[in-house]
């Protein structure tokens, strides 16, 4: 067969990677990494507003440029490969990040009008400027839709599609007033690429639009205008510039336009995939299945399972999302996670400054702790809580500190924290019937650090896989192009044909140590007690004997 490739475009938090993969192997021929110009690491923010997260669109298209160019230069040097030979194109991003765009697609930041303008630039997944506007949707689907909320956890979320319209509606409304629609990031890119101007020819993706947008298709596709007119009226008004069907990453959003063709030095007319968030496509780049957690790991987590349409799932309170074909076609697409992770390491080392001790030192001196030899529990909430409590308003917290606590002992304590929080979530899918049989873990954090790793394998008490692939986002749209494209040009009929030719795990596993397991055991009853105290509105346990279990622990470990 005539050797074929796929393009996978990944625009992740700070930046975007372009990686070129061959269908029938899965190997990587080429990558490279664009960073975002404007703003903080490329985020725009602003002091007066700690919850404000916005980035410029030019960004996603220089930083597009710019990667694609650097990943066709490096697989130049591969036999059998040119440009040509690329059959299909897929793009994941982060999300919920929004774009006010006008009656062409353009988004108003790129309108000199609103030049500048942070209102007018994608709101940014992380940004929680919405969370008073998120509780009043969440208040008002309770009393008027409660079907909404029970798809979605029960709560809706500051980070997600409309509480971030109304808060723009309410704080700029020039800017909501000038946006015809709004489009996800994951949709408006597969649009730029293939020449779409008109929004009603825009193929919107499942994904966002299940997880981010209360689309389902039990209640005919987005929320009912009347409840989000009563919201706002101008809720209403963008609700009639979207469509009532929606789209899986099988289906090609069009292909790719003359202009985008030359630029990107591509075959005019290549399969361009529906668009999807980051982690949905990581779990595919990871080889999702039934029975399967895919943990996407990197500043935050996100955890994705699959389910067959025709097995019937239950309405899980704290759940991200159960949407119809967000992962994979004909499947239940799972979500849940965790608002920070690898943000909250980063924050211990680059703004606590421990010394001066980076990631690398502070790692090797908290690997040599046993389990519980600190005498220190943490709550991973420094950016709220995204499963299973839904409450951005949350902050972390950190007991048994005493005049001899050292950094290292800190940073253990963060990296079990994350882990704790990911054992709630693990329980809340296993409560509600929805089989873990298997973990397998990507992302940075994975792929870098074994002591993180093997903690999550001692505290989730699961063997703890990690993904062939250092890069399984951009893998994953890449897999969606092959999809795309189709088995004829190259690619594959289906993505259980794709996951069996491009993915693949790596040799290593982390088993859980039944000594550490134990002594976590104890560690996060006490963690659920922390968890309900300070995360359930309705919780009345005395949390007295914390501390004093603590240092029986603390104890216990340093006797050994």
């Amino acid at each position: 067969m005539t050797q074929a490739f796929t393009l996978g475009i990944d625009y992740g938090t700070n930046s975007v990677r372009a990686l070129i993969v061959d269908t029938r192997t899965g190997e990587e021929i080429g990558t490279a990494v664009a960073g975002y110009r404007h703003g903080e690491q490329g985020i725009v923010l602003d002091p007066r507003e700690p919850n404000l997260a916005r980035q410029h669109p030019q960004d996603y298209i220089d930083g597009m440029l710019e990667a694609v160019a650097g990943a066709l230069k490096l697989a130049q040097g591969h036999a059998g490969f040119t440009p040509e030979s690329i059959i299909g194109i897929g793009v994941d991003t982060t999300g919920s990040t929004p774009i006010p765009v006008d009656a062409q697609l353009r988004p108003l930041a790129l309108d000199p009008h609103f030049e500048g303008a942070p209102a007018a630039m994608a709101w940014l997944w992380k940004d929680h400027t919405s969370h008073a506007e998120a509780t009043e949707i969440t208040a008002f689907a309770r009393q008027e839709h409660p079907e909404y909320l029970a798809k979605c956890g029960g709560t809706y979320s500051s980070e997600w599609f409309w509480s971030k319209m109304l808060h723009c509606a309410r704080t700029a409304p020039e800017v909501f007033a000038a946006a015809y629609t709004w489009v996800e990031h994951a949709d408006w890119m597969p649009a730029l690429l293939c020449g779409v101007t008109d929004p009603a020819q825009l193929k919107r993706g499942a994904c966002a639009a299940g997880h981010k947008g209360m689309f389902h298709p039990s209640w005919g596709g987005f929320p009912d205008p009347a409840f989000l007119g009563a919201l706002d009226a101008g809720l209403a008004r963008v609700r009639a510039t979207l469509p009532d069907e929606v789209y899986s990453i099988a289906e090609p959003a069009g292909g790719l336009s003359a202009e985008w063709a030359a630029k990107l030095g591509l075959r005019e007319g290549t399969p361009v995939a529906v668009g999807a968030i980051d982690a949905h496509l990581g779990a595919v780049g990871s080889g999702i299945g039934t029975g399967t957690l895919v943990k996407i790991m990197g500043t935050s987590t996100c955890d994705i399972m699959t389910a067959p349409l025709e097995q019937g799932l239950p309405d899980i309170p704290g759940l991200c999302g159960i949407a119809v074909e967000s992962v994979l076609p004909g499947c239940y697409g799972l979500e849940a996670g965790q608002a920070a992770v690898g943000d909250i390491f980063n924050w211990f080392v680059e703004r606590i400054q421990p010394g001066g001790q980076g990631h690398d030192a502070l790692t090797e001196e908290a690997g040599q702790l046993a389990p519980g030899e600190s005498g220190l529990l943490a709550l991973d909430w420094h950016n709220g809580n995204r499963t299973v409590l839904i409450d951005q308003r949350l902050t972390g917290l950190m007991l048994g500190m005493t005049l001899h606590t050292r950094p290292a002992e800190i940073y253990r304590a963060l990296v079990e924290a994350t882990a704790f929080g990911a054992r709630a979530i693990i329980e809340r899918l296993v409560e509600y019937k929805v089989p873990v049989e298997r973990v397998i873990c990507c992302g940075g954090i994975s792929a870098k650090n074994r002591m993180v790793m093997q903690i999550y394998a001692d505290i989730l008490g699961r063997p703890m896989e990690l993904s062939g692939s250092a890069q399984t986002c951009a893998l994953g749209a890449a897999m969606a192009g092959a999809v795309a494209a189709g088995a004829a040009a190259g690619g594959h009929a289906d993505f259980a044909s794709a996951a069996a030719a491009m993915t693949h795990t790596h040799p290593d596993r982390f088993e859980p140590i039944p000594g550490s397991q134990a002594v976590y055991e104890k560690l996060y009853a006490l963690y659920r007690e922390l968890h309900d105290l300070f995360g359930q509105v309705d919780y009345s346990a005395n949390p007295a004997h914390v501390m004093k279990d603590l240092l029986e622990i603390k104890d216990a470990a340093r006797a050994r």
